[in-house]
């Protein structure tokens, strides 16, 4: 049984940081993804960042949005992503959700539909 637990939300200026993480337990298989998507009331889930691991190497996605000031990164001994989040923004004010998919194939991990296991949410507020 797989599970994600995050933590690290919490309330910050604009402009301010903070760093997301996200524990997983029970992915076993040989290229796991896990990843960040953020919700407000009445819209769909964006895709934030995502960190994609497999035999021999591993690679990072980011939203347009947030390039530059976010940076996804993984404890492979913990089994842990992290975000971290710089340079915040009001409207950046969200549900914060941590995804998690595996495959033995190789397999893209951008879209809600790429994902099969998800969190609880931590809650991010940005104040201006």
């Amino acid at each position: 049984q797989v599970q994600l637990v995050e933590s690290g939300g919490g309330s910050v200026q604009a402009g301010g940081s903070l760093n997301l993480s996200c524990a997983a337990s029970g992915l076993t298989y040989s290229r796991v993804c896990m990843g960040w998507f953020r919700q407000t009331p009445g819209k769909e889930r964006d895709f934030v960042s995502s960190f994609y691991k497999y035999p021999g190497g591993s690679s990072t996605e980011y939203g347009a949005s947030v390039k530059g000031r976010f940076t996804i990164s993984r404890d492979n001994a913990k089994n842990t992503v992290y975000l971290q989040m710089n340079s915040l923004k009001p409207d950046e004010t969200a549900m914060y959700y941590c995804a998690a998919a595996e495959r033995n194939s190789p397999f893209a991990c951008t879209n809600q539909a790429d994902f099969d296991y998800w969190g609880q949410g931590t809650q991010v507020t940005v104040s201006s």
